[in-house]
């Protein structure tokens, strides 16, 4: 198996749960200004492995590069490598971190999306998307204590998805609006995965566990109907934000805000700190982004961005230009 040239991946932050599919839907996101709202890496052909890491949150990352995710994502994949009876050089890799960590964002998942995709791609492609979708759950599930894909999934495939996960299929592509804004607005705290399953109940009611499945399968039909106002309607979360919302300060009223001034629906964007407004006007978009980033965000590290849904997920690109790493 041959080299390739230098190759940079980027994966872009996502909305896990979606409000209404707790753990099997999520969706991916790609601001309104061109901003890069997710992590990058590059790899390059090296004597010995080695990691740099930069960005606007790479302090936030553990101090030791043998525990940053993405080293573990090489090893990871020569593990897999080996299993396959491929002899892989080793490789320098360089992560651009421009996703926090704990904001309910994906920024795990972006991580291990780039640096899986772009080792892949470096390597000449030993590996299909279900295969990569398989080590990148895995390798999630290693961080937040169990594997789901409602991050990874739509941060490497584009697009909403709906986790299946039957037999050799992960995962599948939903029907999106094109017309609609995402807001997304990121506080500055931190909450962890781990922390925010904590908070939730062991289980839950039999009239919740039935509006959740109602929710969900009248959703998915609505968007393969293409109605707007049912798709809407159903976004709303009994699952996971009656509890949560409890760490995020200021939720209840910048959901009574967006709610009031064009807001289809609002919601805890995965574990949150992050939240998200949907909308199908651009002035509406502005006005609740404006709100947020006054009322929402607490710190210098928070931000808002309107979106829309990103329909190309991971991206690489590769050139002799890349080699400067």
């Amino acid at each position: 198996m041959s080299q390739r040239m230098p190759v940079k991946a980027y994966a872009p932050a996502s909305i896990g749960n979606v409000s209404l599919g707790f753990d099997i839907l999520g969706a991916a996101l790609k601001p309104l200004d061109g901003s890069l709202l997710g992590d990058e890496v590059t790899v390059c052909a090296a004597d010995e492995f080695s990691l740099q890491v930069t960005g606007r949150f790479a302090d936030k990352l553990p101090g030791s590069l043998a525990d940053n995710i993405v080293a573990k994502a090489y090893h990871y994949f020569q593990q897999q490598l080996a299993a396959k009876e491929i002899v892989a050089g080793p490789v320098k890799m360089l992560l651009n971190k421009n996703l926090p960590i704990g904001s309910g964002l994906g920024s795990s998942a972006s991580s291990i999306v780039a640096a899986f995709d772009g080792l892949n791609q470096f390597y000449g492609s030993p590996f299909n998307r279900n295969q990569m979708l398989v080590m990148m759950g895995e390798l999630e599930g290693q961080i937040s204590g169990s594997i789901h894909y409602d991050n990874v999934a739509p941060c490497y495939l584009g697009g909403m998805t709906l986790m299946v996960e039957q037999g050799e299929q992960i995962t599948t592509q939903l029907p999106v609006f094109d017309d609609w804004y995402w807001v997304s607005c990121y506080s500055g705290l931190s909450v962890s995965t781990a922390a925010a399953r904590q908070i939730l109940p062991k289980q839950i009611s039999l009239s919740d566990s039935i509006k959740f499945g109602r929710q969900l399968g009248v959703f998915v039909d609505a968007l393969h109907r293409g109605d707007r106002a049912m798709a809407a309607a159903m976004m709303t979360d009994v699952i996971a934000e009656p509890h949560r919302k409890s760490l995020l300060p200021g939720f209840d009223q910048c959901r009574e805000f967006a709610m009031q001034n064009g807001a289809l629906a609002f919601g805890i964007s995965g574990s949150g700190p992050t939240v998200f407004a949907v909308t199908d006007d651009l002035a509406h978009a502005e006005q609740i982004q404006q709100f947020l980033a006054s009322h929402y965000v607490q710190s210098a590290d928070g931000f808002s961005h309107i979106c829309k849904l990103d329909p190309d997920g991971s991206i690489c690109s590769e050139g002799k230009e890349l080699g400067t790493v």
